[in-house]
Formats: structure tokens, sequence, C-alpha cells
């Protein structure tokens, strides 16, 4: 069942930098479920951005990483979709989150998808991400959906998967609203 809510702002990231990934699939299916709900959303493919390595606060940066860092501190839910490398998040999704300042995120809310090769390590990179959240003061839905490659086949995700996918937008979307109190 879709959830529909208004006025309300959601960035779909796509955690890798590899413009061949497997993450941005699903991820770009999140954002087409998105769209169809009626709310404002945005997509940022860290496989088509230019996001410049983090030097520093009060440093210039190109119009990619100024526009990821904007549009991820207006946004009030990010759904976050990582690969699995070296039993760990992307360093590139670590490098866009240097970015955000954590005095205006308290109170937003998360929901994550985690890809790896094979059936391991979801529930580490999981607890790392979501630690990186709690950091931020962003709630996270603690229902994040793993994939293997094998729920992507030929570019296109299982309907298991999407399924799953739905769920958990939808269960992030819900846990906005109750947050919010509307």
């Amino acid at each position: 069942m879709a959830v529909c809510f208004t006025r309300m702002k959601v960035v779909v990231i796509s955690g890798s930098p590899r413009a061949n990934s497997v993450t941005q699939i699903p991820m770009k299916y999140v954002h087409e479920y998105i769209l169809s709900q009626n709310v404002e959303v945005e997509f940022i493919n860290l496989a088509e951005y230019d996001i410049e390595c983090y030097r520093g606060y009060g440093i210039q940066y190109n119009e990619d990483t100024t526009k990821a860092a904007k549009l991820i501190t207006d946004a009030d839910v990010w759904i976050v979709g990582t690969p699995i490398y070296n039993s760990f998040f992307s360093g590139a999704l670590k490098n866009l989150f240097e970015y955000i300042n954590y005095k205006a995120t308290a109170g937003k809310v998360a929901g994550m998808a985690i890809l790896a090769a094979g059936n391991i390590g979801f529930t580490d990179v999981q607890t790392l991400l979501t630690q990186l959240l709690s950091y931020f003061q962003v709630i996270a839905n603690p229902k994040a959906v793993y994939m293997t490659t094998q729920d992507v086949v030929d570019g296109v995700v299982a309907e298991p998967t999407k399924e799953r996918l739905r769920q958990m937008v939808d269960d992030t979307l819900t846990l906005t609203r109750k947050v919010r109190g509307s």
C-alpha cells in the first residue's frame, strides 16, 4: 500500500562512486517509486555526481558537492543505499557526509538499503551506517533492506526485492510523519 505525504522533502542517495554500480539500480527504482508518492524527491547518484574529497571547513567546493550537501541538509528524509566494500559502507558515502552540518539535521529520518555480493556483513554495515546517522541525530528506520547482486539481474530489480524496498520507503515515510507529529 502506498503512503502519500506532501510537504515532505526526500533525498535518495546511491552511495557507490562506480559508473557500473549495481547499487544505483535499486536506488533509481526507489527514486521512481517515491516520485509516484507525490512527495518532493531528489536523487544523488555518487556515480554521476562529482563530489570532491573533503578538505576542511570554509573551503570553496564545486557545484555538485555544494548541491549534494544542500539537498541532504534540506531533506526531511534520507533514503541511503550503499554497497558493502571491505566490510564497510563506501568511502565515497562517508566523504559525502563530511559536508553535512550535524547541527542542521536533528530529527530527520533515514531508511537504508545495503547491497553486497553475498550474504555477509549486512548487520555490521547497517550498524556502522546507523552510528553515522546517530552522529547527525537522524532517526534510522531499523528495517534496512539487505540485497545481494543476485537481486538485480540484467539491470532489473527482482520483484520480491522491489516489494521490500517499497515497504522500507513506506515505513520510513510513516516514521517521519510520526516524528513530525503530522
